[in-house]
């Protein structure tokens, strides 16, 4: 899952990245409005932590970008503002939760991780398909009821293909998806087939009935049903 912490406050937003990344998000970030507008305009997150007071604009503005924009990531307002006006402007313009700092760490965990699972499928924090069931907040995979073993980067690329099903993927979606601001480390295009080819020979030994198929020149497509 990927997630967007918008803090300028440098410190704060590398202690909240650095704990983000320990639950194995993947996480990018912005330190003002514009760097932020770009990325909410250019990419999608699964949540996005959105401080209120930024350079250059309002998180409320971005907010409300969001809801012009439709889309729809799920959104935690942090801030040091603990009114209630600010906190019932922020929900009404789209907010799922408010967050006043300081704040603890595990409690901005849980919360991201409850609004995730209300997103998700009727609160229950797993996706099925067909015969594949992922836990993303335990980062476990299930096929035919028998847990199997991925690495990290096999695990996200395989939580992107069962949540995109059927869908033609190009690798270089892929490749900003699983590894956002970090895309140069992962070695080109090359490093992207060898572990989708290791993830494919995996679920396909466990017995997967969903197929993740190679389109030339293009990038990859996890087929259900021909």
């Amino acid at each position: 899952m990927k997630l967007l912490v918008v803090e300028d406050e440098d410190s704060l937003r590398d202690t909240i990245i650095r704990s983000l990344e320990k639950e194995r998000y993947v996480v990018e970030y912005a330190a003002d409005y514009h760097e932020a507008l770009l990325k909410i305009n250019d990419y999608d997150y699964d949540c996005v932590v959105l401080d209120i007071m930024l350079p250059g604009g309002s998180g409320l503005s971005l907010l409300e970008e969001l809801k012009t924009l439709r889309k729809k990531e799920s959104v935690i307002i942090i801030s040091a503002k603990d009114s209630i006006e600010d906190k019932v402007t922020g929900l009404d313009l789209g907010a799922d939760d408010y967050l006043t700092k300081p704040f603890h760490l595990a409690e901005l965990h849980a919360r991201i991780k409850s609004i995730i699972r209300r997103k998700q499928q009727e609160g229950e924090m797993n996706i099925a398909l067909s015969n594949i069931t992922v836990y993303p907040d335990r980062h476990v995979v299930y096929i035919d009821n028998k847990e199997i073993t991925l690495n990290r980067k096999e695990f996200d690329l395989l939580y992107y293909f069962v949540t995109n099903p059927n869908r033609l993927i190009s690798k270089s979606a892929l490749a900003e998806s699983i590894w956002g601001d970090y895309i140069d480390q992962a070695d080109s295009y090359d490093f992207i087939y060898s572990q989708v080819k290791n993830l494919r020979k995996k679920i396909k030994t466990a017995g997967a009935m969903p197929e993740i198929k190679a389109v030339y020149g293009f990038g990859y497509k996890m087929i259900i049903d021909e």
